[in-house]
């Protein structure tokens, strides 16, 4: 039988690491299998509303966007075909961190794409560990 370890979390003390949940689970006479994460680790990312969307001038396969995570205004350079004003996706700022599958994590920096300035990235569900291959970002509703 395969449990949520945040439902398992609503009945017993939320204290423990996942780790000493596992062991006491063990000592209490319950067999654990073992622990699959459902996503990679990630920090700074945030829900964000795509405001406008541009063509870059520079490149073709490249869109210039402007996004707001509720509190500030980013530029940030797209290559998801998917990417239209008013969708919602997750949005890494500079500064957040990205655990890749089998890498080393990445930090978001600003950088310069092609001559355009982009202040973050909006993410698909691949970039999150969610699915194992994604066409575009993970629109939210």
């Amino acid at each position: 039988m395969i449990i949520s370890e945040s439902w398992l979390r609503e009945w017993v003390d939320s204290e423990f690491s996942t780790e000493e949940l596992v062991a006491r689970l063990t000592m209490a006479g319950l067999e654990v299998d073992g622990t699959a994460a459902v996503a990679r680790e990630f920090t700074g990312i945030v829900v964000a509303e795509v405001k406008a969307v541009e063509q870059h001038p520079n490149a073709d396969k490249l869109k210039v966007c402007a996004v707001f995570d509720g509190e500030n205004e980013y530029q940030v350079v797209c290559g998801a075909p998917n990417v239209c004003a008013g969708m919602k996706a997750p949005f890494a700022s500079v500064g957040a961190v990205i655990h890749s599958d089998g890498e080393k994590p990445f930090k978001i920096k600003k950088a310069k794409l092609r001559g355009v300035e982009s202040n973050g990235m909006l993410c698909s569900a691949e970039e999150l560990g969610l699915e194992e291959s994604s066409g575009g970002l993970l629109a939210l509703p």
